[in-house]
């Protein structure tokens, strides 16, 4: 029963740090900028 409890334990903590390193991941992304080219020219932007 003591290693079921320990199994269940570590995988909500592996669960957990998956999901905020998704979430980091996802912040880090939208920081930046944004250049797209076009028939009117060169556009830099700021995220």
């Amino acid at each position: 029963m003591t290693r079921n409890i320990l199994f269940l334990i570590l995988g909500a903590v592996i669960v957990v740090c998956a999901i905020g390193g998704y979430q980091f991941y996802q912040q880090r992304q939208t920081a930046g900028i944004d250049i797209s080219v076009s028939k009117h020219g060169l556009s830099v932007q700021t995220k």
